[in-house]
């Protein structure tokens, strides 16, 4: 019979996740065998689901700072994965999670586990910064608008176009002003489009949403869900004070080709490609903002100060694999 080496509950380091849906609780399916994580939700029908999955649940809601009090003092590790309100250029929902943080008192961290396998079976020391408490904001590429294909690093300014890129770089400021004033190591990931066996754009392709034609096609970036789940906890144990990290593989898709590929490996018929001026009229706003910026995101940050070697490069490696 193999014998247990998880750490004691009460002196495993504990983690807050807030906003603990897909990615959540990936991260938490990482770390609940040796860390103490507990998952704020707004829905009380969550509570069996997070706590069978290793959680200590805790029912709270961004939009009603009252019941965030309980969360200082918490935990010395805070992975915020809540999204902006639908409305505004705001972000009242960060603002009030930071204010119930503010509260918290400095601890020195219990000692990480080895808890980033860089391959099966295997995993990697992870040293913490220091004994500042850390918190990592989960935000968007879309903060910098569109750039006409160009390559960007996580210097470039931000030129959000759109009141939900908005919302966000509103977040990122007010995390990164909380960092400063308070002391705890704040870190942003900047993130892409996500994918996974269950997150590609099969719903799309069957109701036959047209794509651009090549000359007018923009470049899409892209992370798989198992990837970003990675990064954030690298992001956690290893991100540098105020840092922004851009949490992207090495794809470099236009985003009909993106389509094209999920369509062949998985034997739908390819969308239909129309110019620009024919995509106005086909497409709904929402969809079509995400068609009018095109960038390619650079991600030596994540390889070199993270260290993480993503187990999906591409696209292609996770068809491939």
């Amino acid at each position: 019979m193999s014998k247990d080496l998880s750490p004691p509950r009460l002196a495993r380091p504990r983690l807050l996740i807030v906003g603990c849906g897909d990615v959540g609780m990936r991260c938490l399916q990482m770390l609940a065998p040796r860390w103490r994580v507990f998952a704020v939700t707004s829905q009380p029908g969550r509570v069996a689901a997070l706590r069978a999955a290793g959680a200590v649940p805790l029912v709270a809601n961004l939009d009603e700072p009252a019941t965030l009090k309980r969360l200082g003092g918490l935990a010395d590790r805070v992975l915020h994965l809540a999204p902006p309100p639908a409305r505004g250029d705001d972000d009242p929902r960060t603002v009030a999670l930071l204010r119930a943080l503010r509260r918290s008192a400095w601890r020195r961290p219990a000692r990480e586990p080895r808890i980033l396998p860089e391959r099966p079976g295997r995993g990697t020391g992870v040293a913490t910064r220091g004994g500042a408490p850390a918190l990592v904001y989960a935000s968007t590429s879309g903060v910098y608008g569109d750039r006409g294909g160009a390559r960007i690093g996580e210097a470039q300014p931000v030129r959000p176009q759109t009141a939900r890129a908005r919302r966000r770089v509103a977040a990122e400021r007010a995390v990164r002003s909380f960092g400063r004033a308070s002391g705890w190591r704040a870190s942003i990931v900047r993130i892409p489009g996500i994918y996974a066996a269950d997150r590609l754009p099969v719903a799309r392709l069957l109701k036959g949403t047209p794509a651009l034609v090549r000359d007018d096609d923009v470049y899409t970036n892209h992370i798989h869900a198992d990837d970003l789940a990675r990064a954030m906890i690298a992001a956690l144990l290893r991100g540098r004070p105020q840092r922004v990290v851009h949490a992207s593989d090495d794809s470099e898709l236009r985003m009909a080709d993106y389509f094209d590929l999920v369509a062949d490996r998985r034997g739908l018929p390819r969308p239909p490609r129309l110019s620009r001026e024919q995509i106005r009229q086909a497409v709904e706003p929402a969809l079509l903002s995400f068609m009018s910026e095109s960038r390619r995101l650079e991600n030596a940050r994540l390889k070199r100060e993270l260290r993480l070697r993503l187990r999906y490069p591409t696209v292609h490696h996770f068809f491939e694999t």
